[in-house]
């Protein structure tokens, strides 16, 4: 990811032009086979968490041959798949060693290096096929709802929204926001951190498999355990945070209001397994977030005294669907 430019200032621009693209018009993909693989990821995660999942996971063997949105789920997920492997077909015909353009490009060619060196290397065109998934659905579905659940939060507190364009406007006046200016807007940043503090979108972390036994403190974990981390748990544990519960951005800032650093805050993992978008992620969110509320004062509808800030529990953790009012700020310019 690193030498694809993530958190070099040519990703930054970019993402500074998505940024106003959005502000400027929400434009609907005509790409008729993107919009498949996006229905197909909507489906997946509608249905993952659900009763009939669980069935699915305890008893594959049964459930393949029984009706049901399951069966759907799998056809989504192939969906996902043949996605990918088209894509890596496309890259394989036009791939140059000189110029790799892309990720696919890049993963391709150490495959080929890998081979030489290593007939074992776990590098393989269906480990790709999953990279591919993974990062489509990081970077759409989980992207679009971490959005969601900011938008909703900040509506439901005026407040705050004001507190963020108070700082902005000190801070900076009318120039444009970059991705460092973060470090100049700690308040900013902490209720940032808080949106996904307090609404993460994975209930539970990846799960992995450890390849030898293991001792955690008093825990004993024997060689092919599969651990599951809960995140939720994490993320409000009250040993940890003052206001588990609630929506709090002192979380992040000290009592001089500088930001501050947690490492309880683990929404893109640690160590050698930690999010290879976490940088992208964190640039995209805030430049994203801070563009829109320069632009718009994000309101509840007439009537309406409050969003629920209820979830619905999936595979992912959505908002219940809402309504917003968009109401543009006047120039201070």
């Amino acid at each position: 990811m690193k030498k694809l430019g993530t958190g070099k200032k040519s990703m930054e621009s970019q993402i500074e032009v998505d940024a106003q693209k959005l502000i400027e018009i929400f434009a609907r993909e005509k790409d008729e086979n993107f919009k498949e693989l996006i229905d197909a990821i909507e489906y997946i995660f509608k249905f993952g968490g659900s009763p009939i999942h669980i069935l699915f996971e305890m008893f594959p063997w049964l459930m393949k041959r029984l009706p049901g949105p399951h069966l759907k789920t799998l056809e989504s997920t192939e969906v996902m798949i043949s996605f990918g492997k088209k894509e890596i077909h496309k890259h394989k015909e036009q791939l140059s060693s000189h110029e790799p353009k892309d990720f696919i490009d890049y993963y391709l060619l150490h495959i080929e290096k890998e081979q030489k060196t290593d007939p074992t290397s776990i590098f393989d065109e269906d480990n790709l096929v999953h990279c591919i998934s993974d990062l489509f659905i990081a970077g759409t579905h989980i992207s679009a709802l971490f959005m969601q659940w900011a938008i909703l939060l900040l509506a439901n507190r005026p407040d705050i929204q004001d507190k963020i364009i108070k700082e902005i406007e000190d801070v900076l006046g009318s120039s444009s926001i970059c991705y460092e200016d973060h470090k100049q807007l700690p308040y900013t940043n902490a209720v940032f951190h808080e949106v996904m503090r307090y609404r993460f979108v994975v209930l539970i972390g990846t799960g992995r498999q450890t390849t030898k036994d293991v001792n955690i403190g008093s825990f004993f974990i024997p060689k092919e355990t599969v651990i599951i981390p809960d995140m939720y748990a994490i993320l409000h544990d009250p040993q940890h945070w003052e206001t588990p519960e609630e929506f709090n951005p002192n979380h992040f800032l000290d009592k001089d209001g500088n930001f501050v650093t947690r490492k309880e805050f683990l929404v893109f993992g640690a160590g050698a397994r930690v999010c290879l978008g976490e940088q992208l992620g964190r640039m995209q969110y805030f430049l994203f977030l801070t563009n829109l509320l320069k632009a718009f004062h994000f309101q509840l509808p007439p009537g309406v005294k409050e969003l629920s800030e209820d979830n619905v529990v999936g595979a992912l953790l959505s908002p219940k669907p809402y309504k917003i009012c968009a109401v543009p700020r006047k120039s201070s310019s």
